[in-house]
Parts: C-alpha cells; structure tokens; sequence
C-alpha cells in the first residue's frame, strides 16, 4: 500500500450524508467490486474498469456474489488501488470470509424463457441507460419490452426504434398507472418468467441468470425478488434515502410460503419485507391465474403504489412460494431532490395503505388474519416513526412522518383509484 493515510471503512454511506437543510454535501462515487479482481473497481451494471476517487460505497462480491456495502474514505487524491485494498481487507473482516474464494454457481440445466418488461413514462435518457444496461445482460433465451404508459409526447417510440430496432418491442398503454402498463406489457409477453424492473434503474449482467437461480431453488417457486443497491449517490436527496434504508432487503437467500410460515406475527402481511416491484419476477402462468396486477393499485394512480406487495401477497395466498435471491442485483437511481423524495416516502406510505386495503377486497377470507394482527402492525408503524423521530437526522424524521401519512391516506387512494377505473372519469 502506497504512503497515502489509510481510508476509513463503514457499511453505509460515509459521514458526508445531509445534515440540517442547507448543508454541504459531498457526492459518494458508487462502485461494484469483487475479491478475485484486484484493484478493480466497475461502474454500477456497466462496464470497467474505472478510477474512482473518494469517497466512495462498494457492493463487494466474491465470485459475482454480493458480501454487502462498505464505504472507503479518505484524503483527496488517494489512490483507488489504496480504496480497492482497504474496502477488500475490511469486506474479508466484516463478512467473515475466506480470501480464497467461494464455490462456483451451479448452473440451471433448462433456464426458462423470460420477459423483461419495463413501464416508463416520459424519462427517454433514463430509459435508454436502462436499455443498454439490459443489452449486457448475459443469459440465453429473453425478450425486453418498453410499456410507454400514457406519454405525453413520442419521444419513448423514437427512441426504442431508433437505437435498438428489432432488438426492444414497443407497446403504448394509455392508461395511466403502473398496474395499467405492468399489465399490458404481460399481454404482450411471450416468456415462461416475466421480470419488471424500472426505467430509473441499471442492471447486473447476471441479472436472469440470478433470477432463473432463485425459480430452480425450490418446486413451487412463484415469484423471486432481489437486491436493490444504490446506482449514484450524487445528491442529499439520495444519501437521505440510502440513510432511511433504502431498497435492501440483506444478503441471503430467503423464502415465504404459507406451508412453512416464519415466524413473524404479522406474516404474510408484511410484503414489504419480500421485495419491491423495481425487482421482481414471476412465474408466467402463476401471475396470469391471478389476472395480473390490479389496476387500481401503482405509481400514475391515486393509490400511488401497492401494485408489486399486493401481487406478492397473492401469490402467496394462492399457495406457491416466494424465493428473495440477493445475486439478482439492480441498480436504483434515487429520486435526485428532496422535493421527489417527499413524494416518494408519501407514495411508499400510501402504496402500502392501498396494498392492505385491495389485499382485503381480492382475499376477503384473509379478514379475520388481517384483523388478528392489526393492533401489533399498527404498533409496528408508530414505533417505527418514533424510533425516526429520535434519530439525529433530520432528513429521516421527515421521511418517516410522510410515510405515516401516506399510509392512512392510502386506503382512500385505493378506493378512489377502484372507482376512477369503474366510471372511466380522469378525475380522482
């Protein structure tokens, strides 16, 4: 190791996240690493190598799979090899791994056919930095289709005509809403697995090879979620979010069914904990026999959100499994401002309000389940908000105070979106 001081290490992002409204924030370069590529550092879901300067938040891997986040800090002008060594000796402590390596992916003997269906709405340059993210993908048999969901313009069409041809299809869905396009993108889809991610998110080549991992681990495999890591975090708005807990759900390989139930009071009501909609699959016919995503649920409606939980509650209620396998990695660009990220902590809120709501009204036999476990959720969420309204940061109190709302409105969301759906009226 060269002269340099040593960078500090930590698990989240480094201490320059926001302080009090109006601070100064110095941007974290995010960077994919793995133990058996010395000195290498990649960009997120693309190509390397890269020479990042501090500070920077590693995904470490080891053998393509994910070890977890570690932060390497230091003074201006550290060498990145300095960085990769310190974030890898601090990686091998922390997770308590061998440096020699872990054992090689079995492979799947028949992977399934998939469709990746990916609804956008009016974000043509995230989209094609999706796109090419999907192209580097490296698995056999998959088609990639773009839902322009109720566009205000053709700029999505050009787009997907024009740069990538044969090699993306192209449907419009007029109707605003995330189950609309999520839906119409299923109708569309000609894969034995249907696999959504987001136009604000980078993919890992290993992406489909992870998830067709995830549908072989078991029989009866549903539906398979994965992990969500940050792709920048460039603004106050995004380390804020990485700080109030971001999309990750850990780093080992779980799974649900009502046949072996956790144990957890509250299961299977808790589907925020088995994923989020920005990385999720399912089996074709599984999710079909449900009749796909309700429409009165998603981003674009009045319930705001609530389409992947509500899907991932019914496929476990309908008897099959659902698999969270953290080697099927993607990549989340962070709502940039904090005026977005209040918007999106309200819309987790209400999408989760809405959730519960339409979980009653498609399995109304799971009432008195629902009912059972109420006073323990509704403690959950108050302990929850006041945990965040002791921590330090400001940024956090805000979030947890707007998620709160967003779930008591939610269920007037999810009624209004059924009912602006039944009338065909635009109003809400």
């Amino acid at each position: 190791m060269s002269a340099t001081r040593r960078p500090a290490a930590a698990s989240r992002p480094p201490a320059t996240h926001p302080g009090p409204a109006g601070s100064a924030y110095a941007p974290v370069g995010v960077v994919d690493m793995d133990l058996t590529r010395p000195d290498e550092f990649r960009r997120p879901g693309g190509p390397g190598p890269i020479r990042p300067t501090a500070p920077v938040l590693a995904l470490v891997r080891l053998r393509g799979r994910p070890l977890g986040l570690v932060t390497a800090t230091g003074e201006e002008g550290a060498a990145p090899e300095d960085l990769w060594r310190f974030a890898a000796d601090t990686a091998r402590q922390r997770f308590l791994l061998p440096r020699t390596g872990s054992p090689a992916r079995a492979p799947v003997l028949a992977p399934p056919s998939m469709s990746v269906i990916i609804a956008t709405h009016n974000r043509p340059r995230m989209l094609r930095e999706c796109l090419n993210s999907l192209l580097r993908v490296d698995y056999p048999h998959f088609e990639v289709i773009v839902v322009d969901n109720a566009p205000a313009d053709d700029a999505a069409e050009r787009l997907v005509r024009d740069a990538y041809g044969s090699r993306i299809r192209y449907v419009r869905e007029p109707a605003a809403g995330l189950a609309h396009a999520h839906n119409r993108g299923l109708a569309a889809a000609r894969g034995e697995i249907a696999a959504f991610t987001d136009d604000d998110t980078l993919v890992d080549p290993g992406w489909l090879t992870a998830i067709a991992d995830g549908f072989a681990r078991e029989p009866g495999v549903g539906c398979v979620t994965g992990l969500i890591v940050p792709a920048e975090l460039e603004t106050a708005a995004q380390a804020a979010l990485e700080h109030h807990g971001g999309f990750a759900k850990g780093y080992a390989p779980r799974a649900w069914s009502l046949r072996n139930p956790p144990e957890d009071p509250l299961f299977p009501f808790t589907a925020g904990r088995f994923g989020s909609g920005t990385n999720m699959a399912f089996r074709m016919s599984a999710l079909r026999a449900l009749g796909g995503f309700d429409p009165a649920t998603g981003t674009g409606t009045p319930a705001h959100g609530g389409d992947d939980l509500l899907a991932f509650f019914r496929i476990l209620t309908a008897g099959h499994t659902l698999a969270y396998q953290p080697d099927a990695i993607v990549w989340h660009r962070h709502r940039r401002t904090q005026d977005a990220l209040d918007a999106q902590a309200f819309g987790y809120g209400a999408g989760l309000g809405a959730y519960l709501t339409g979980a009653l009204m498609n399995e109304p036999r799971m009432i008195p389940a629902l009912l059972r476990r109420l006073p323990r959720g509704v403690r959950y969420a108050l302990a929850r908000t006041h945990r965040a309204a002791e921590a330090d940061a400001t940024r956090t109190r805000r979030l947890a105070r707007l998620e709160l709302r967003g779930l008591l409105y939610g269920p007037v969301g999810y009624l209004r979106s059924r009912r602006r759906n039944h009338t065909g009226s635009a109003g809400a």
